[in-house]
Protein backbone atom coordinates (compact mmCIF):
# COMPACT_ATOMS: atom_id res chain seq x y z
CA UNK A 1 0.00 0.00 0.00
CA UNK A 2 0.90 3.46 -0.77
CA UNK A 3 0.72 6.29 1.57
CA UNK A 4 1.37 9.33 0.00
CA UNK A 5 0.21 10.81 -3.42
CA UNK A 6 0.11 13.72 -5.77
CA UNK A 7 -2.82 14.54 -7.99
CA UNK A 8 -1.41 16.70 -10.89
CA UNK A 9 -4.22 18.41 -13.12
CA UNK A 10 -2.42 18.79 -16.19
CA UNK A 11 -4.64 21.56 -17.02
CA UNK A 12 -6.56 24.47 -15.16
CA UNK A 13 -10.15 23.32 -14.41
CA UNK A 14 -9.76 19.87 -15.19
CA UNK A 15 -11.23 19.07 -11.33
CA UNK A 16 -7.97 18.19 -9.31
CA UNK A 17 -8.98 19.98 -5.66
CA UNK A 18 -12.48 17.96 -5.71
CA UNK A 19 -11.18 14.86 -6.88
CA UNK A 20 -9.04 15.21 -3.70
CA UNK A 21 -11.90 15.84 -1.74
CA UNK A 22 -13.47 12.95 -2.84
CA UNK A 23 -10.81 10.61 -2.95
CA UNK A 24 -10.06 11.26 0.54
CA UNK A 25 -13.68 11.08 2.10
CA UNK A 26 -13.91 7.64 0.68
CA UNK A 27 -10.70 6.79 2.13
CA UNK A 28 -12.35 7.50 5.14
CA UNK A 29 -15.10 5.96 5.02
CA UNK A 30 -13.63 2.56 5.22
CA UNK A 31 -11.94 4.04 8.67
CA UNK A 32 -8.66 5.43 7.28
CA UNK A 33 -7.43 8.63 7.99
CA UNK A 34 -6.45 10.84 5.60
CA UNK A 35 -4.77 14.85 5.00
CA UNK A 36 -4.78 16.63 2.06
CA UNK A 37 -2.51 19.41 1.22
CA UNK A 38 -3.08 22.22 -1.27
CA UNK A 39 -0.33 22.77 -3.68
CA UNK A 40 -2.38 24.92 -5.61
CA UNK A 41 -1.18 28.05 -4.77
CA UNK A 42 -2.32 30.23 -7.73
CA UNK A 43 -6.24 28.99 -6.83
CA UNK A 44 -6.21 28.10 -3.41
CA UNK A 45 -9.23 26.03 -4.24
CA UNK A 46 -9.02 23.25 -1.20
CA UNK A 47 -9.97 26.65 1.07
CA UNK A 48 -13.12 26.66 -0.45
CA UNK A 49 -13.78 22.89 1.32
CA UNK A 50 -12.69 24.16 4.78
CA UNK A 51 -15.58 25.17 7.47
CA UNK A 52 -15.19 27.70 9.23
CA UNK A 53 -11.81 30.43 9.66
CA UNK A 54 -7.97 29.90 8.34
CA UNK A 55 -5.58 31.43 10.37
CA UNK A 56 -2.60 29.09 9.73
CA UNK A 57 -2.18 28.07 5.86
CA UNK A 58 -0.01 25.59 4.48
CA UNK A 59 1.96 28.56 3.31
CA UNK A 60 2.71 29.53 6.81
CA UNK A 61 4.08 26.32 7.68
CA UNK A 62 6.32 26.48 5.22
CA UNK A 63 7.78 29.97 5.13
CA UNK A 64 7.70 30.17 9.06
CA UNK A 65 10.91 29.32 11.10
CA UNK A 66 8.77 27.81 14.20
CA UNK A 67 8.78 23.81 14.01
CA UNK A 68 6.87 22.20 11.44
CA UNK A 69 5.13 19.83 13.99
CA UNK A 70 4.32 21.97 16.17
CA UNK A 71 2.20 24.28 13.84
CA UNK A 72 0.66 21.20 12.35
CA UNK A 73 -2.17 21.86 15.42
CA UNK A 74 -3.43 25.09 14.18
CA UNK A 75 -3.08 24.45 10.26
CA UNK A 76 -4.90 20.91 10.43
CA UNK A 77 -8.71 21.33 10.00
CA UNK A 78 -11.21 18.52 9.68
CA UNK A 79 -13.79 18.01 7.08
CA UNK A 80 -17.14 17.71 8.51
CA UNK A 81 -18.05 14.32 6.17
CA UNK A 82 -19.48 12.21 8.50
CA UNK A 83 -17.14 8.88 8.16
CA UNK A 84 -15.27 6.38 10.89
CA UNK A 85 -12.23 8.01 9.63
CA UNK A 86 -10.61 11.84 9.59
CA UNK A 87 -10.71 13.87 6.79
CA UNK A 88 -8.38 17.08 7.73
CA UNK A 89 -7.38 19.89 4.85
CA UNK A 90 -4.62 22.00 5.04
CA UNK A 91 -5.65 24.86 2.66
CA UNK A 92 -3.49 27.55 1.17
CA UNK A 93 -5.15 30.80 1.91
CA UNK A 94 -2.36 33.94 1.67
CA UNK A 95 -1.41 36.99 0.40
CA UNK A 96 0.82 37.12 -2.44
CA UNK A 97 4.03 38.02 -0.53
CA UNK A 98 3.81 34.86 1.62
CA UNK A 99 3.18 32.87 -1.33
CA UNK A 100 6.10 33.81 -3.24
CA UNK A 101 8.13 32.79 -0.52
CA UNK A 102 6.48 29.92 -0.26
CA UNK A 103 7.76 28.79 -3.23
CA UNK A 104 11.34 29.67 -2.64
CA UNK A 105 14.16 26.76 -1.65
CA UNK A 106 14.12 26.72 1.93
CA UNK A 107 10.14 26.66 1.72
CA UNK A 108 10.09 23.55 -0.37
CA UNK A 109 12.31 21.65 1.64
CA UNK A 110 9.88 22.03 4.61
CA UNK A 111 7.29 21.27 2.31
CA UNK A 112 8.82 17.41 1.62
CA UNK A 113 9.56 17.24 5.09
CA UNK A 114 5.99 18.15 5.78
CA UNK A 115 4.89 15.84 3.70
CA UNK A 116 7.15 12.72 5.22
CA UNK A 117 5.92 14.26 8.84
CA UNK A 118 2.42 13.73 7.52
CA UNK A 119 2.71 10.35 6.62
CA UNK A 120 3.17 8.90 10.01
CA UNK A 121 0.11 10.62 11.35
CA UNK A 122 -1.80 10.09 8.80
CA UNK A 123 -3.13 6.60 6.83
CA UNK A 124 -2.46 8.76 3.99
CA UNK A 125 -1.36 11.95 2.54
CA UNK A 126 -3.28 13.47 -0.62
CA UNK A 127 -1.37 16.38 -2.30
CA UNK A 128 -3.26 18.71 -4.69
CA UNK A 129 -1.10 19.76 -7.70
CA UNK A 130 -1.33 22.00 -10.55
CA UNK A 131 -0.02 21.85 -13.45
CA UNK A 132 4.08 20.95 -12.77
CA UNK A 133 6.19 24.27 -13.50
CA UNK A 134 6.61 25.92 -10.14
CA UNK A 135 9.01 25.07 -6.95
CA UNK A 136 6.37 23.58 -4.90
CA UNK A 137 4.44 21.83 -7.72
CA UNK A 138 7.76 19.63 -8.23
CA UNK A 139 8.47 19.31 -4.40
CA UNK A 140 5.30 17.36 -4.50
CA UNK A 141 6.17 15.02 -6.88
CA UNK A 142 9.19 14.54 -5.93
CA UNK A 143 8.19 13.60 -1.98
CA UNK A 144 5.49 11.26 -2.88
CA UNK A 145 4.80 7.63 -3.72
CA UNK A 146 2.59 7.41 -5.90
CA UNK A 147 1.45 10.58 -9.13
CA UNK A 148 -1.59 10.44 -11.00
CA UNK A 149 -2.84 12.60 -13.48
CA UNK A 150 -5.99 14.80 -13.68
CA UNK A 151 -7.42 15.35 -16.99
CA UNK A 152 -10.43 16.04 -18.79
CA UNK A 153 -12.60 14.13 -20.75
CA UNK A 154 -11.73 15.85 -24.29
CA UNK A 155 -8.62 15.75 -26.81
CA UNK A 156 -7.63 18.91 -25.52
CA UNK A 157 -6.93 16.94 -21.79
CA UNK A 158 -5.07 13.91 -24.01
CA UNK A 159 -3.26 16.44 -24.98
CA UNK A 160 -1.75 17.95 -21.76
CA UNK A 161 -1.88 14.85 -20.64
CA UNK A 162 1.41 13.91 -22.84
CA UNK A 163 2.89 17.06 -21.98
CA UNK A 164 2.70 16.33 -18.58
CA UNK A 165 4.05 12.83 -18.91
CA UNK A 166 6.78 13.97 -20.64
CA UNK A 167 7.48 16.90 -17.94
CA UNK A 168 7.50 14.31 -15.18
CA UNK A 169 9.99 12.80 -16.89
CA UNK A 170 12.31 15.35 -17.08
CA UNK A 171 12.09 15.33 -13.47
CA UNK A 172 13.17 12.04 -13.00
CA UNK A 173 9.75 10.61 -12.14
CA UNK A 174 6.80 9.20 -13.58
CA UNK A 175 2.91 8.87 -13.64
CA UNK A 176 1.65 5.81 -11.93
CA UNK A 177 -2.04 6.30 -13.11
CA UNK A 178 -4.54 8.82 -15.19
CA UNK A 179 -7.76 9.83 -14.00
CA UNK A 180 -10.10 10.90 -16.60
CA UNK A 181 -12.55 13.16 -14.77
CA UNK A 182 -16.57 14.09 -15.82
CA UNK A 183 -16.98 11.63 -18.47
CA UNK A 184 -20.04 11.16 -20.06
CA UNK A 185 -19.55 8.69 -22.93
CA UNK A 186 -16.68 7.73 -24.59
CA UNK A 187 -13.07 9.76 -24.43
CA UNK A 188 -10.14 10.17 -25.97
CA UNK A 189 -7.66 9.20 -23.01
CA UNK A 190 -7.53 4.91 -23.38
CA UNK A 191 -7.29 3.05 -20.46
CA UNK A 192 -7.46 6.29 -18.10
CA UNK A 193 -9.65 5.82 -14.96
CA UNK A 194 -12.62 7.31 -15.59
CA UNK A 195 -14.81 9.53 -13.09
CA UNK A 196 -18.34 10.37 -14.46
CA UNK A 197 -19.95 13.42 -14.63
CA UNK A 198 -21.95 13.57 -11.26
CA UNK A 199 -25.59 14.91 -10.92
CA UNK A 200 -24.91 16.62 -7.48
CA UNK A 201 -21.93 18.39 -8.58
CA UNK A 202 -23.26 21.26 -7.86
CA UNK A 203 -24.20 20.95 -4.14
CA UNK A 204 -22.20 19.86 -1.22
CA UNK A 205 -18.79 17.81 -1.46
CA UNK A 206 -17.82 15.52 -0.81
CA UNK A 207 -20.68 13.59 -3.12
CA UNK A 208 -19.52 10.26 -2.74
CA UNK A 209 -19.76 9.58 0.64
CA UNK A 210 -21.70 8.76 3.51
CA UNK A 211 -24.35 8.03 0.96
CA UNK A 212 -22.90 5.66 -1.69
CA UNK A 213 -24.49 5.76 -4.89
CA UNK A 214 -24.26 3.20 -7.62
CA UNK A 215 -22.11 4.69 -10.23
CA UNK A 216 -20.48 7.75 -8.68
CA UNK A 217 -19.20 6.03 -5.67
CA UNK A 218 -17.50 3.35 -7.37
CA UNK A 219 -15.85 5.12 -9.88
CA UNK A 220 -14.25 6.98 -7.03
CA UNK A 221 -13.38 4.05 -4.75
CA UNK A 222 -11.44 2.38 -7.86
CA UNK A 223 -9.61 5.44 -8.30
CA UNK A 224 -8.56 5.24 -4.77
CA UNK A 225 -7.62 2.05 -4.45
CA UNK A 226 -5.23 2.06 -8.00
CA UNK A 227 -3.44 5.44 -6.65
CA UNK A 228 -2.34 4.07 -3.33
CA UNK A 229 -2.81 0.83 -4.46
CA UNK A 230 -4.76 -0.80 -1.99
CA UNK A 231 -8.37 -2.43 -1.36
CA UNK A 232 -11.43 -1.19 -0.32
CA UNK A 233 -14.10 -3.04 1.41
CA UNK A 234 -17.25 -0.90 0.58
CA UNK A 235 -20.52 -2.91 -0.31
CA UNK A 236 -22.06 -0.58 -2.85
CA UNK A 237 -25.37 -0.58 -3.62
CA UNK A 238 -27.16 -1.89 -6.90
CA UNK A 239 -29.41 -0.62 -9.27
CA UNK A 240 -32.88 -1.83 -8.60
CA UNK A 241 -36.02 -1.73 -9.67
CA UNK A 242 -36.73 1.58 -8.12
CA UNK A 243 -33.62 3.17 -10.02
CA UNK A 244 -35.19 2.43 -13.24
CA UNK A 245 -37.44 4.68 -15.50
CA UNK A 246 -40.36 3.29 -16.66
CA UNK A 247 -40.95 5.05 -19.70
CA UNK A 248 -37.86 3.51 -20.97
CA UNK A 249 -39.96 0.22 -21.09
CA UNK A 250 -43.52 1.25 -22.18
CA UNK A 251 -44.37 1.22 -25.59
CA UNK A 252 -44.34 4.06 -27.81
CA UNK A 253 -48.11 3.90 -28.31
CA UNK A 254 -48.84 3.70 -25.03
CA UNK A 255 -49.86 7.41 -23.66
Amino acid sequence: MKRTAALVGVTGGAGTTRLCVELGAILTHTGRDVVILDAAFATQGLAHHAPGRIDTDLTTLLTDENDLANGLTDALIDHPVETPGRLALCPTYAPFERLARAKGVDAVQRFETLIEILSNQFDHVLVDTPPVAANQSVAAVNAVDSIALVAPASRSGSDAAQGMRGRLVDLGTNADSVIVNRVDGEHPLGDALAIPTDATAAEDVPSSVPDLDTSFSPAIATAAETVFDTTLAIDFPEEGLFDIDPDDYLPESLP
